[in-house]
């Protein structure tokens, strides 16, 4: 591993996307310097199409000129190159296993769920919701049942992968209500929503998760055309 003296990390990002925000949790739980650069995803940089020439997406996490993208593999190459501890990842290969399967699942289904609410309208919406509560449930019961005596969410007193994955994304879930006009919250899933609101309360979360107004203003953006 190289010398921590001589590293740079520079992280390309847009500040609303929770993609880049679970990159600068984990930079900050990690302790990390790191650089930050605003992309402006209307008009993508020379700088982020030449580190990310595949998917022309942030985050990219540039470590000592060397890019590194989508965000999952961040976060790993993170914690394996910057092997100290907190840790983001169990110990455990089985645990280890797990938390991956759960932070895909999260992505592949919860999020894109997220998606089709943001994108759809009145029947087409309610059914985008029933669906994605769906998801939780499946989410919900696989989290109680692979991990029935700890906190997949944690690894001792610090965020996990699992947990910044989470909260970097459902923490803004007041902001998501808001803009779209939902009500979504601990009456439709208490183990979630708890989980939820605690992850959010973290220091380096609460920190890291972007103003209230200022995303609602930005998702109302992204309501579709009637």
């Amino acid at each position: 591993m190289e010398s921590e003296k001589t590293d740079q990390a520079v992280l390309i990002g847009s500040w609303y996307a929770s993609y880049t925000n679970r990159v600068k949790v984990a930079l900050k739980i990690k302790g990390i310097p790191y650089e930050y650069i605003e992309e402006d995803t209307t008009n993508k940089s020379e700088l982020l199409l030449r580190h990310n020439p595949v998917h022309k997406k942030v985050p990219v996490l540039v470590h000592n000129g060397r890019p590194v993208a989508e965000s999952l593999v961040i976060l790993e190459y993170i914690d394996e190159q910057w092997s100290r501890r907190p840790r983001l990842l169990p110990e455990d290969p089985y645990h280890r296993a797990k938390v991956r399967f759960w932070a895909n699942f999260y992505d592949e289904k919860i999020k894109a769920g997220s998606y089709s609410i943001m994108k759809s309208r009145g029947k087409d919406r309610d059914k985008a919701v029933d669906d994605y509560m769906e998801l939780l449930k499946v989410f919900v019961e696989g989290i109680q049942r692979d991990f029935p005596s700890k906190s997949p969410f944690h690894e001792g007193e610090s965020l996990g992968l699992l947990g910044i994955v989470v909260g970097a994304n459902a923490g803004n879930y007041e902001a998501f209500n808001e803009a779209f006009g939902l009500e979504l919250g601990p009456h439709n899933s208490p183990a979630f929503f708890s989980w939820v609101d605690a992850l959010k309360d973290h220091p380096v979360m609460k920190e890291t998760l972007p103003p209230h107004h200022k995303l609602v203003a930005k998702l109302k953006k992204s309501l579709p055309v009637s």
